[in-house]
This record gives structure tokens, C-alpha cells and sequence, in this order.
């Protein structure tokens, strides 16, 4: 079952009106979509989007009840600007984005985890060619530690990728139990609390999906359509996303400059915000208690503001 992140801290981040406009770019189960639709009024609205089919099917049927003020969109969320014009959101009130894989997906034959022998997928659109076995075994030795590295953080990247090439001339690495093993052989089994595999798995699942450039483009049409006072919200799981989420609103965040012939300007990216949080908001030690995927969330919020002008 699939239980929603920082749910009350994102509400209140929110700062939901009955009467707003609001996107959930990453519907996955339609918790914090129920949530959000819920505190609607009858004027207000709700464009919920999830690139996966499966999602896009499961939320629709959770919030079948507030079909007069929700739309619920096959998309990914880093498209949502020109759907949203489309469909006639020119601002919203707030954007919600809750990052990385749902617990739906974590299904064996998703082939997201190596806890399951299941085919080396991966993909969140299923619509797409590109699978986590495509790059594994088309991908040369040096261009595989890059991604290790690049997307995972993986400080064994080469060994790894040196082990991957040499298994794969043997035979093919098609499901998730050859390249767990592959990989707990190249780096010497376990060694602490986590799995050898924990970061190549994330890299190929960030790299089959681009996530990390999507995330980027996403943010950037999210503040294009964030309302003066509208909240963009974000939660993250994992350090290269809370980087992207912290650097980018930072950027619009700007600063006042003193100018030498005296006045001031203010520098930074457009459309500007205003930080809710100066630092990440994590979840209680409750929350963590009951669902422990929660553990290494963060929570980014910022609030949409009128142009700056020099003073």
C-alpha cells in the first residue's frame, strides 16, 4: 500500500484555498492528490499527472468522487506547462512534486529492486523502448561507470562496470538477480546495512527514466506557472534531487545587490520566489516508525512573488 510522504507538512506548505488551482505532477497512488482535492470548494481545481499508465488508471478511480474539479492526466510532469494551457490553467496556486517511485512500482515485475528476480525493466513509462537491460548491456565499460558515478553515487564504479562487461560476454544480464549478484561479486559482498546493488540500481532507474532532467525542466516550467503567492513544493529522496530542487529555487530566490553610484539591484533568476524553507523540512521520527521509505525525504517549498524591481 502506498502511504503518502510528509503528507500534513506538505498540506500546510501548500497552503491550500477551497477556491485555488493546483498540479500534482506525480500523482503515483493519489494520496496527497486525495488530500489536496479534498480541501477543494466547488470553484476550486486540480490537474493530477503521473507518466506511468498503471498510476494514471489507479488515481483516477481513487478520485472518481471529485471529477468536477479534478483531471487526471497521463503525462510527465515535466510537460506540464503546455498541458496545462491546454486545458485551460494558465496559474496555479500551488505544485506539488513527490519524487522517485511509488510503492506500486516496487512490484516485482516493475524490475526496480533487486529483492525480486524479475526482468531488468525499470521504465516508469512503459510506453517507452529504453530499459534498465538495454543500457546494461549495449552501454561500453567506460560510459557504464560513468553512470554508476554520475546517477549513483557508486564509488566502485569502475570495478563494477569492469565486472558488468565481463559477465555479460558470458551471458546476458537480463533480470534483476544476474546483476545484484554481478555486482555483490565485483565489490566483495555485503558490507554494512546496505546493499552492494542499492546505488547502480537507483543510477540505471534515474538513467532508463531521465529523472534528473526532468526534474529540471519540470521546476522550471513549475515557477513559469506558479501564481504571485502561489507555493511550489517539492519533496526529494535522495541527495542529486534535493541539489537540482535546492540550487534552482535558490537561484530564483536571488539577492539585492548595492550598486557603486549608490541604489540597489536585485540579481537572480526569473520569475522570482520567496524560500519557505531556508532548510529542508524532514519527516518525525513517527512518520519514519510507520512507513520507513519516508526516512530521507526532504521538503522545499517556495512562494511565487511579483517581479523585483531595482530600488
Amino acid at each position: 500500500m502506498h502511504v503518502p510522504v510528509m503528507l500534513g507538512e506538505a498540506l500546510e506548505a501548500l497552503r491550500i484555498r477551497v477556491d485555488g488551482s493546483y498540479l500534482d505532477g506525480t500523482a503515483g497512488g493519489g494520496g496527497h492528490a486525495a488530500a489536496i482535492a479534498e480541501r477543494l470548494g466547488p470553484a476550486g481545481r486540480l490537474l493530477a499527472l503521473d507518466r506511468d499508465e498503471a498510476a494514471v488508471n489507479r488515481v483516477r478511480e481513487r478520485l472518481d468522487r471529485w471529477a468536477t474539479q479534478v483531471q487526471v492526466e497521463q503525462a510527465n510532469y515535466s510537460e506540464m506547462e503546455a498541458l496545462a494551457l491546454r486545458l485551460g490553467f494558465a496559474q496555479f496556486d500551488g505544485v506539488l512534486l513527490d519524487l522517485g517511485i511509488s510503492s506500486f512500482q516496487l512490484e516485482p515485475k516493475r524490475g526496480f529492486s533487486f529483492m525480486s528476480e524479475a526482468p531488468l525493466d525499470m521504465r516508469m513509462d512503459r510506453t517507452q523502448a529504453l530499459t534498465a537491460a538495454d543500457l546494461v548491456q549495449q552501454l561500453e565499460e567506460a560510459a557504464l561507470a560513468d553512470l554508476f558515478w554520475r546517477y549513483g553515487e557508486e564509488p566502485a564504479s569502475r570495478r563494477i562496470a569492469r565486472a558488468i562487461v565481463a559477465e555479460r560476454t558470458r551471458a546476458p544480464i537480463t533480470t534483476t538477480g544476474q546483476l545484484a549478484a554481478t555486482v555483490e561479486r565485483a565489490v566483495g559482498g555485503r558490507h554494512g546495512k546496505l546493499h552492494p546493488a542499492t546505488r547502480v540500481f537507483m543510477a540505471l532507474r534515474l538513467a532508463v527514466n531521465q529523472e534528473l532532467e526532468h526534474l529540471q525542466a519540470g521546476l522550471d516550467a513549475a515557477l513559469r506557472l506558479l501564481a504571485p503567492a502561489g507555493r511550489l513544493v517539492v519533496i526529494s529522496f535522495h541527495s542529486l534531487e534535493d541539489r537540482i530542487v535546492k540550487h534552482t529555487l535558490q537561484a530564483h530566490a536571488g539577492r539585492w545587490e548595492n550598486l557603486p553610484a549608490g541604489g540597489r539591484r536585485w540579481v537572480g533568476t526569473q520569475p522570482t520566489v520567496q524560500l519557505v524553507t531556508r532548510r529542508p523540512l524532514t519527516p518525525t521520527a513517527e512518520e519514519c516508525e510507520r512507513n520507513p521509505r519516508a526516512r530521507s525525504a526532504k521538503l522545499r517549498a517556495a512562494e511565487g512573488v511579483h517581479t523585483q524591481t531595482a530600488s
